[in-house]
Parts: C-alpha cells; structure tokens; sequence
C-alpha cells in the first residue's frame, strides 16, 4: 500500500458507489483534480459522511491506487453551509464547481484555482455583490488562471472604457482582491456580455447546471 498524503481541497463532486461507499472529485492543491472512493461514507455513523459532500473544504487524508484514490479521513475547515442554505446560492456553487472541474487537470498545480473558487463562493455570500457579476468575474479569471483569455478584449474600441477598465481589472488583479468592486447596471450588463461570448468562443459547452439557472433567472438577468 502507498503512503498516506495529506491533501487540501475541496470536493466538487460526490455519487454513489456500491452499497455503501461514495465516489467524489476533489480539487486539490497538491495534485489538481482527483478522483477518490470513500470506502463506508454513506453509513450513518461513518466519520467521512459528512466530509464527503460536495462544497466540503479541509485537508483530506488519502491513499493513491492505480485509477483512483482512497479517502480515509478529512478534516473540514469550511463546508459553506450558509450557502448551501440558500438554494439559489447553492445553484451558483454548483455551476462554479462545475466549471473548476472543466479546467483542472490531474497531477497539476491547482492552487490558484483552488483559491479561486474558495474565494468566488464566499463572495456568493456577500449581500452587496451581484451573483451574476461574482459568475462573470470567476468564469473570466478561471480562463486567465488556464492561459486561455483573449487579453486583447480589453482594447476592443466598441465597448465602454468603464468596461475595459472592469476586464483589465480582473485580468491582473490577485485572487483576494477580485470582488472588491461593483458596477453600474449598464457597465456590468455589457461586461456579462463580454464573458459570456468569451464562454462560447473559449469552451465552447453547456454546463448541466447552467441549465438550472437559466431557469432559476428566467424573469430577471438573462445568462
């Protein structure tokens, strides 16, 4: 048997294996994203119950396997439960989870994407910040942090230079300082905008939970 590693992340995904044993994703700093069996966590008394839920944050305790690894303990810091008490903030959460799966890679650096999305889901918790804006915001620096965005965008002469001064913001601001700023209605309508042509143009797919909010926003902000 390998040696136990002690890893920090965050589970963005958990389902059923067997009887008894729950198969997660976890994003992790050390080893990017991973996918691990939790032997015996869907039993009542099981001690990795309630660590084996998606949005749980902590150092996990696993053992490597060919395909797969073995999670025998974790150790939770944060399981963001006043999100996941609001159903629309934990729609959000799920979506962004979804979209740190898509650009994380296994056996790579995921720090800064693990901060984040640690970051971005608080920020889902602040009254005094748009969610809409919080998703445009993450979406865009998931890309940056991947090397995928067109910086090139933020000279586009069409858009406002409040807009460009928003985008160029994030581009190079440092993860603790992204959601330290709000927009007028017409400056952020236009900055969505531009983040979302970069979504279809860059990753190019429907996210499952995507479809949950377009019906969740179907009467106000159109995603």
């Amino acid at each position: 048997m390998s040696d136990e590693l002690k890893v920090t992340g965050m589970v963005l995904s958990a389902v059923p294996s067997g009887e008894y044993d729950k198969r997660i994703v976890l994003l992790t700093k050390e080893r990017g994203k991973i996918s691990a069996f939790a032997r015996g966590a869907r039993k009542p008394n099981s001690r990795l119950l309630a660590p084996c839920t998606p949005f749980s944050f902590g150092t996990f305790s696993v053992y490597e396997g060919r395909s797969a690894y073995t999670v025998v303990n974790g150790e939770i810091t944060n399981y963001f439960q006043e999100l996941k008490a609001d159903f629309e903030g934990t729609c959000y959460g799920i979506y962004f989870m979804e979209v740190a799966d898509y650009f994380s890679r296994e056996n790579l650096d995921a720090s800064r994407l693990l901060n984040l999305l640690y970051a971005s889901l608080r920020a889902l918790m602040n009254p005094h910040l748009e969610r809409e804006l919080v998703r445009s915001i993450f979406e865009m620096k998931a890309m940056v942090l991947d090397g995928e965005y067109p910086y090139e965008v933020t000279e586009d002469p069409s858009l406002q230079e409040s807009t460009r001064y928003a985008l160029s913001y994030v581009l190079q601001a440092p993860i603790q300082k992204l959601y330290t700023f709000t927009l007028k209605p017409e400056i952020q309508k236009e900055f969505q905008q531009v983040q979302k042509r970069m979504m279809k143009r860059i990753v190019g797919k429907e996210f499952k939970s995507m479809e949950v909010l377009r019906t969740m926003l179907s009467t106000g902000v159109q995603v």
